[in-house]
């Protein structure tokens, strides 16, 4: 008898609507688990606090910044953050301090508190926590909010690799 594969570490990105900084953040960390060979350790996706675009695609904007950075968000599809997610969920990273206040408010107990954290919060070069909200800025803001999400997210990403690694 064979001991089965560990759980991957599983992350999500919540923001507002889901159609902006958490698709990026998404796709950005997967990125991240893909070039290191562990894609099948680390699972990431991304919610929002509202459902105003449930089902919809990412906002092209977001789509267009992530393409010029090389990446692909052609597959997501927004989705609104619920209480399972926690279950669901090895931590749970709010894109700004009011996504982390809703958070902190749906979480059922300690253990759940205890998965919250600012994504701005691993960048230890960042001047700001909160990353700001594009979908009203230009094309620019996309990329200068992206160029932030990857910088938190490589971080993040620094941090959990070693015990990734370890466990595999």
């Amino acid at each position: 008898m064979t001991a089965s594969a560990p759980e991957p570490f599983r992350v999500v990105f919540v923001c507002s609507g889901n159609i902006c900084r958490s698709p990026m953040a998404d796709v950005v960390f997967r990125s991240f688990a893909d070039a290191a060979g562990l894609s099948g350790h680390i699972a990431s996706t991304s919610a929002g606090t509202g459902d105003w675009h449930v089902g919809e695609r990412a906002d092209q904007r977001t789509l267009e910044a992530l393409a010029r950075r090389g990446y692909d968000g052609s597959r997501h599809r927004a989705r609104q953050f619920t209480r399972a997610d926690f279950d669901r969920s090895d931590l749970v990273v709010a894109l700004d301090h009011s996504h982390e206040r809703v958070l902190r408010g749906w979480a059922r107990d300690d253990t759940d508190a205890d998965k919250i954290a600012l994504l701005m919060s691993f960048d230890a070069g960042a001047k700001v926590l909160d990353v700001p909200d594009p979908y009203y800025g230009s094309p620019e803001m996309f990329d200068e909010v992206l160029a932030m999400i990857e910088g938190a997210s490589r971080a993040l990403f620094r941090q959990l690799e070693p015990a990734i690694r370890s466990a595999v």
